[in-house]
């Protein structure tokens, strides 16, 4: 109920609709924050629409906004979000024919990398034997991925994944 009322006091709102229209998102979320949120009548907040959305993982205010005036469908889940950051990357990255045969293992250190803080720890400190302790990427895990990708996947992270878009 929390998140129709949001919905319908947004809708019913000609600025953020009109904004919305033309696509001046910085505009809409600005006004939001500053005319919107934490206000007597409701105290809606990003925090509470994200808890009432019940999504698992943490969504953004655009995201949110662009849901209620239909131009998305629905939330879309940590997983399906995974699979098109790893869509890109492969796309990005052009595995050679020898070494398509180890996408399962690069999609299995990808999706651990951007989801695990420990797991990037250990990576991005070099503390592989830790990887035998880990239940969400073992030392086995990581040797099958090629050499290559050792690198590769943790600087595509770091320079185009928005990590924060995976946390619950």
């Amino acid at each position: 109920m929390f998140f129709e009322r949001f919905e319908d006091s947004v809708r019913a709102n000609d600025f953020i609709a009109a904004s919305v229209a033309a696509g001046q998102w910085d505009r809409v979320i600005d006004y939001v924050n500053r005319e919107v949120f934490d206000k007597p009548e409701e105290y809606y907040s990003l925090d509470k629409l994200r808890k009432a959305a019940a999504v698992d993982r943490r969504l953004g205010l655009r995201e949110i906004l662009e849901k209620i005036f239909g131009l998305i469908p629905r939330f879309k889940s940590r997983d399906e979000l995974l699979e098109e950051e790893f869509a890109k990357f492969v796309a990005d990255s052009r595995p050679s024919e020898k070494e398509a045969i180890a996408i399962p293992a690069i999609r299995a250190y990808f999706k651990a990398y951007v989801t695990s803080g420990k797991v990037r720890d250990i990576i991005e400190s070099r503390r592989y034997t830790e990887l035998a302790t880990t239940s969400i990427f073992s030392s086995r895990d990581f040797r099958a991925v090629p050499e290559k990708y050792r690198r590769l996947v943790p600087d595509y992270v770091k320079d185009y994944v928005p990590l924060n878009a995976f946390i619950a």
